[in-house]
């Protein structure tokens, strides 16, 4: 049996953000739980081409349930980072050090909860400087693993995102 694995999202997520891990991680026998603002709503993508339904809101959402947690990029994480209950999620996660993947502007929930100072991460090549004047080390490759946390830069750097997540998860990369 997998392991449950926690999506935050909101709309105008990055589609293939979302797509392509959501996919690996059902195809590897994990189950996927979308967690967003409010339970039941539709979140599009900001390509328009895909749309998701969440099962929870993070209100409902219990970080013990879960064993990993993905944050697809894309204007997703903006409009998550002002609500406390996200950060508060996040939190918790690391505090009890699971996997936190997150990818493009995902790294910003990382870096409104607090959490980046003396961390090696990557993300969105823009948000660079803003993650090292919180504390962070920014390394421009296509994948960083520092402990617990997965994070890559853009849509292109997916499949290692992908694999390493996998990989934290206990199951062979497809």
């Amino acid at each position: 049996m997998g392991h449950k694995v926690a999506f935050l999202l909101a709309n105008d997520f990055e589609d293939s953000e979302m797509k392509n891990p959501y996919d690996a991680i059902t195809k590897n026998g994990h189950e996927a739980i979308i967690i967003g603002l409010e339970k039941g709503a539709e979140l599009t993508g900001k390509q328009g081409t895909i749309s998701y339904t969440t099962h929870l809101s993070i209100g409902e959402a219990d970080p013990d349930d879960y064993e990993a947690l993905i944050i697809p990029g894309g204007k997703s994480p903006s409009r998550l980072i002002g609500n406390e209950k996200v950060l508060e999620f996040v939190r918790r996660m690391d505090k009890r050090k699971k996997t936190i993947a997150a990818i493009c502007h995902g790294p910003l929930l990382l870096e409104k909860a607090g959490l980046i100072r003396g961390r090696n991460l990557t993300a969105y090549p823009e948000l660079h400087a803003e993650l090292n004047d919180a504390g962070g080390r920014y390394i421009d490759k296509q994948v960083v693993v520092d402990d617990n946390w997965v994070t890559s830069r853009t849509p292109d750097d997916e499949p290692y995102f992908i694999e390493e997540t996998i990989k934290k998860l206990g199951v062979d990369a497809y």
